[in-house]
């Protein structure tokens, strides 16, 4: 039984789905969403304004900012609430309005960068914007999500050692890539710990992390518009780009059996269903594992939304009809 005090000490890690049965997948799919933050995020959250208290960077005086498309944000929100602090987030307009409203119900201010980069993104018009708010705030601290080592190490001295105290066997482990915050982290301890367990970074098409051009992307969570300074630090034994179309696809097909899950969690576990349809034919079998970063209630307006998924994607009933015809 876990008695918590705060919205922000509970981190339930002990749920995994195995999709044997579901999906016919020699893969477990670590649930990160069952949290009062509803993803992952909360432990990068928790983690960075813990170390922003130690080092004196942040008060009761200090109002917290960051820059974040979704669950960051929340997850932001969540910890601040608990820790009577103020905060505002800078988003964008591809955060999904359920996040931005659970934000402001949470207590958090929401600010929205509306002038996308040149590459129709908007990264770094919401990071301009961040700079903008400190400078003109004498009071503002903000995280930097995007290379504040907090943010790794989250995952390096929580994440990745209860996998591998679950898993002592595991081959596989698959990680979503988007600010490189839980795939450094994981694939550094692993490293560090377990060097023959392999990590599979799975990442958007359109993204330009790795190096790849950029693209059109509707989705908020894996995938950057510009590199992240944290996924250089990553090293991952393969690379898996999925395009979201098949993102909405796998989301849609775990949906009709009872896991309505987030959009990160339908790229990675489509990235992991490719790979292992290659490499784990073999016997015996592959140990492993998926992290899914959230839950799918917040993008009941987008991924489940069948005329937003029309209007972005076009017929994928019908394009999933010829592929296969």
């Amino acid at each position: 039984m876990a008695i918590i005090s705060t919205a922000d000490e509970l981190f339930d890690s002990d749920v995994y789905v195995d999709l044997a049965q579901t999906l016919r997948l020699p893969l477990h799919l670590k649930c990160e969403g069952f949290n009062f933050a509803g993803s992952v995020k909360l432990r990068a959250a928790t983690s960075m304004i813990a170390s922003a208290e130690r080092l004196g960077l942040i008060d009761e005086h200090a109002t917290i900012v960051e820059s974040s498309s979704g669950n960051l944000g929340v997850a932001l929100s969540v910890v601040a609430a608990a820790r009577s602090l103020r905060f505002v987030c800078v988003t964008d307009p591809k955060c999904n309005p359920s996040t931005v409203k659970l934000m402001r119900a949470l207590g958090s201010e929401v600010v929205v960068a509306d002038r996308p980069d040149a590459d129709g993104s908007y990264l770094s018009a919401r990071k301009a914007l961040v700079r903008e708010l400190c400078a003109r705030n004498s009071g503002y601290v903000w995280l930097n999500q995007y290379e504040n080592p907090a943010n790794w190490l989250a995952h390096y001295e929580n994440t990745a050692p209860l996998i591998a105290k679950q898993f002592p066997g595991l081959d596989v482990l698959f990680i979503g890539t988007g600010t490189g915050g839980t795939l450094t982290g994981c694939a550094r301890w692993f490293r560090d710990n377990r060097p023959g367990v392999r990590i599979i970074a799975v990442d958007t098409v359109g993204s330009v992390n790795f190096g790849m051009a950029p693209g059109p992307r509707h989705l908020p969570g894996l995938g950057a518009s510009e590199p992240m300074p944290l996924v250089a630090e990553a090293r991952p034994d393969e690379i898996v780009r999925v395009h979201e179309r098949d993102t909405v696809r796998m989301c849609r097909r775990l949906a009709r059996h009872g896991f309505l899950m987030g959009g990160s969690t339908g790229t990675v576990v489509s990235g992991a269903a490719r790979w292992l349809e290659q490499h784990a034919t073999g016997s015996p079998a592959l140990t492993s594992v998926a992290i899914s970063a959230d839950m799918g209630d917040r993008y009941i307006e987008t991924v489940y939304d069948d005329a937003w998924v029309r209007s972005t994607y076009g017929d994928l009933d019908k394009e999933q009809e010829e592929s296969n015809g």
